[in-house]
């Protein structure tokens, strides 16, 4: 007697290869024709208890890990109904719920680039489609000024909500060995969750783009007020703040609920400030973006923020290098000091120091097409995460100790990675603050090279800079964080000029 047939598919998680009987796909070619059915197809009910989809024969690596009972339920999200709109939370009308960032799991394999990167960003990536299905409608001749819409910061808005208490896969993939947040992926989700913004902000009130490229041009200071659990749900949030003639500032706000307190203000954990700026997609020269038009009075208060900032960093560039030859030499003479020490006469070093060399560490690898963004160059969110979990293992080798993450300084993205190419990382313990001894701060540089075997060639594409400490019970134990010092003149000026930058 033979057995009866299979119920009818439906989902994802109960999928199983068979050989193709009237056509000759591959298995890979039947899958993607299948999900790109499933896409199309109208939004389907959940089976009923009585029926139950049939075991897979073994876990698909095309899947990654495998979910638990509960992911396995899950169903794909629906789009808007009004195709021109983002599908990703906007809230700007109070209580509109925000992404679920475990949304994208749902979501089966995808041709988008930057699948590969954490779940937030596909569900952020994924929601930008419709803009870019629209392109093609879209006049390729720039507007004028006059042309230009309007749009309020509300408009922009975007919220995702992590479910860590309740959604077990998705805070498998962000929490450390340590039991905390992943702060690197962390870092990859807000740069894709503000290019996400900027891209709403670029949009017309029809929905449509026209084709521009908007690229990470800097990262603010981001300082970490509080520690963030893995175990809480968690909220990012943000929206266009300021915007220039081809530049545009978001604001970013990680927030989770502090215990014992009602105070809103006890949530925040992170503020940030990502810059983008809006390049024409054949020309490559600057593009007009969206006037911005602030409501609200904290809107008006961010709006002038960002504008002081924005004439900060102008100024900046041009007294840098008049800041740092003001009393360069003295500086220079007295950092080199017991770095000549350690060259000429080691056995008389300061057992308390370390040479600045010999902290270093470094990360090569090719650039994938898996890491590209939606332009087909290397998203900035991965390289940050990168360099964050390179400088991570560089203090924890220094320190002797999981250390803790503190801040990063701002961010300059100076030239862009593209796919094949070799980056390089290199990291060291640039100089440590001991005047506090129950808090010793440990400061990281991570430099990334763009390197070309066949041109010869290498350059600087980021240089990051984080805050590292290390946990007070570590510091009870009299753990020695050793002075840094330079052995090269070269070494003296990057840290007088990290210094300079710091205040200190």
């Amino acid at each position: 007697m033979k057995p009866p047939p299979p119920p009818p598919l439906t989902s994802v998680s109960s999928f199983i290869f068979r050989p193709p009987k009237a056509n000759h796909k591959s298995p890979l070619q039947t899958l993607v024709s299948y999900f790109l059915t499933l896409d199309s197809a109208p939004s389907q009910t959940p089976p009923s208890p009585q029926s139950k989809p049939p075991k897979p024969i073994a876990n698909n690596s095309f899947y990654g890990p495998a979910l638990d009972k509960s992911a396995r339920r899950r169903w794909f999200s629906t789009g808007p109904s009004d195709p021109g709109e983002i599908a990703v939370a906007s809230t700007p009308l109070e209580g509109s719920p925000p992404i679920d960032a475990g949304s994208s799991i749902r979501k089966p394999i995808s041709l988008w680039p930057g699948m590969y990167n954490s779940p937030v960003t596909n569900a952020l990536w994924e929601a930008r489609s419709s803009i870019f299905e629209n392109l093609s409608d879209v006049p390729t001749d720039a507007p004028s000024e006059s042309e230009l819409i309007t749009k309020t910061p509300s408009q922009s808005r975007t919220s995702i909500l992590y479910k860590f208490s309740t959604d077990y896969v998705l805070r498998e993939q962000y929490r450390n060995p340590w039991n905390r947040i992943r702060m690197g992926k962390l870092l990859e989700d807000l740069d894709a969750l503000a290019g996400t913004i900027s891209y709403k902000h670029c949009c017309n009130n029809d929905g449509t783009a026209r084709p521009v490229l908007l690229v990470t041009a800097s990262v603010d200071k981001m300082v970490l007020k509080k520690s963030i659990r893995v175990d809480t749900d968690l909220r990012l949030a943000g929206a266009v703040t300021w915007v220039g003639r081809s530049s545009m500032e978001i604001q970013l706000e990680v927030t989770q609920s502090s215990e014992g307190t009602s105070n809103p203000l006890d949530s925040v954990a992170l503020v940030a400030n990502f810059t983008f700026v809006a390049r024409d997609s054949k020309t490559g020269i600057s593009a007009l973006v969206n006037k911005i038009l602030p409501e609200t009075e904290r809107e008006k208060i961010l709006w002038e923020e960002a504008e002081e900032r924005n004439k900060t960093r102008k100024q900046k560039k041009g007294q840098h290098k008049k800041q740092v030859k003001d009393g360069e030499a003295d500086r220079l003479k007295e950092l080199l000091a017991e770095g000549r020490i350690f060259c000429d006469m080691p056995a008389l070093a300061d057992r308390d120091s370390i040479l600045i060399r010999d902290t270093s560490h470094e990360n090569s690898l090719i650039c994938q097409p898996q890491q590209r963004n939606i332009h087909g160059r290397i998203f900035g969110g991965f390289l940050m995460r990168r360099a964050f979990e390179l400088a991570f293992a560089t203090a924890y080798a220094f320190a002797g100790s999981a250390p803790r993450f503190v801040e990063l300084d701002h961010v300059d993205f100076l030239r862009p990675v593209d796919v094949g190419n070799f980056l390089r990382l290199k990291s060291c313990v640039l100089y440590t603050e001991l005047e506090n001894p129950t808090r010793p701060l440990i400061n990281v540089e991570v430099v990334a090279h763009v390197t070309r075997p066949e041109y010869r060639s290498s350059e600087v594409s980021n240089k990051f800079y984080f805050t590292f400490t290390i946990r007070p019970e570590d510091v009870k134990n009299e753990q020695r964080i050793r002075t840094v010092v330079p052995a090269t003149e070269e070494e003296a000026r990057r840290v007088i000029e990290r210094m300079d930058a710091e205040g200190l």
